[in-house]
């Protein structure tokens, strides 16, 4: 039966700060490069060795994954990366500490902002210090301003249906290092999750999370493989 595992990055610097980040590429902490090869190590230790793997267009994921395929031997599999795995865009939140932010307006309203399903953060003014419309890896590609989940989720899920799913139904052990909410798009796909639910879903950093699925792509079992 088909195997889906997915990794959230290890440890960003902008974890580290408590700044939203959201699509700014932010390189992975110390800490994070090490959770990212524990989760490897954890997978070869454990047997369950990805055959493809998928990625997002950021670093902090695409080195999670390099590090994990390392510590796991199998550096050498096919890998897919695609702008539609990104993290949530944050809009005008990105860079900002989240503690101050909520100082400056309210704890209520910063929690709208990341934790309700379909309220978006203030847009992101173009020509803004993190501004994305020059950076070459997203030439061609409508970068948002904002985005809810809801919208993380209209993007994660056609690009699963287009080209993860085919990869599990051909048989591969398939591995996906992404981040926190473009995996609980993926994560309240598969497990049938509310969208009052899936909001408060916490999905830690460099822990494999395991669906087993059968023929219909149909979630049998979930965990997290440190605990079996």
């Amino acid at each position: 039966m088909p195997k889906l595992i997915l990794v959230r990055h290890g440890q960003s610097q902008w974890n580290l700060e408590n700044r939203f980040t959201g699509w700014w590429d932010v390189d992975l902490t110390e800490k994070g490069e090490a959770e990212a090869r524990a989760a490897g190590a954890l997978l070869a230790e454990k047997g369950l060795l990805p055959t493809v793997a998928f990625t997002s267009f950021q670093t902090r994921a695409i080195k999670t994954l390099h590090f994990a395929l390392e510590a796991a031997g199998r550096l050498w599999i096919p890998e897919t990366k695609d702008w539609r795995l990104n993290e949530r865009h944050y809009g005008g939140l990105t860079g900002l500490d989240k503690a101050e932010t909520a100082a400056k307006h309210g704890d209520d309203q910063v929690k709208i902002w990341r934790r309700s399903f379909d309220i978006p953060p203030p847009v992101l003014e173009a020509g803004s210090e993190f501004d994305l419309g020059k950076d070459p890896r997203y030439a061609g590609i409508p970068i948002p301003s904002t985005e809810s989940l809801k919208d993380t989720i209209a993007r994660v899920l056609p690009y699963y249906e287009a080209n993860i799913a085919p990869a599990l139904r051909a048989g591969e052990t398939v591995l996906i290092a992404a981040h926190g909410n473009s995996l609980r798009a993926l994560v309240k796909h598969l497990s049938g999750i509310s969208d009052d639910e899936i909001t408060g879903l916490e999905i830690p950093t460099g822990q494999p999370i395991v669906y087993e699925l059968d023929a219909d792509l149909k979630a049998t079992d979930r965990y997290y493989l440190s605990e079996r």
